[in-house]
């Protein structure tokens, strides 16, 4: 069988170097100077998405507890909504987020430990994050 080709970036989400988040798709590419995409792939989201729209890097954290209580490292910050920061991660050991109660707020982007590692190398402060629908 032909492997799969990765999805397109979605249209509306810029031009140049940037980061591209797409919260219906659940998914990430990493878009070099020229826009094409240098690599894709999918998250698990917090509870608490961004609005679509352009941000940046705001501050890096190579490791820390999440708010699940999970060791998390490449934790990479971009936006805040409703009082929650939201931000790129992955888990230590890789593993996908636990879930949470309904009533618990996080603002997670949980990657594996790969993409994040490539998010990481790939994203300094700075660094624009376009969210898309």
């Amino acid at each position: 069988p032909k492997p799969s080709t990765p999805p397109e970036p979605p249209a509306g989400s810029g031009t140049g170097r940037r980061v591209v988040y797409s919260l219906g798709q659940k998914r990430v590419w990493l878009m070099d100077v020229r826009g094409m995409p240098v690599r894709t792939f999918t998250v698990w989201p917090g509870t608490v998405s961004p609005d679509p729209g352009a941000y940046a890097i705001s501050q890096r954290v190579p490791a820390t507890t999440g708010s699940d209580g999970t060791k998390i490292e490449h934790i990479m910050y971009f936006a805040g909504k409703a009082g929650i920061f939201i931000a790129f991660s992955n888990a230590v050991d890789g593993a996908s987020p636990p879930p949470v109660a309904p009533d618990v707020k996080t603002g997670g982007v949980r990657t594996g430990k790969a993409d994040g590692a490539a998010l990481w190398t790939f994203a300094e402060k700075g660094t624009r994050v376009v969210v898309v629908a």
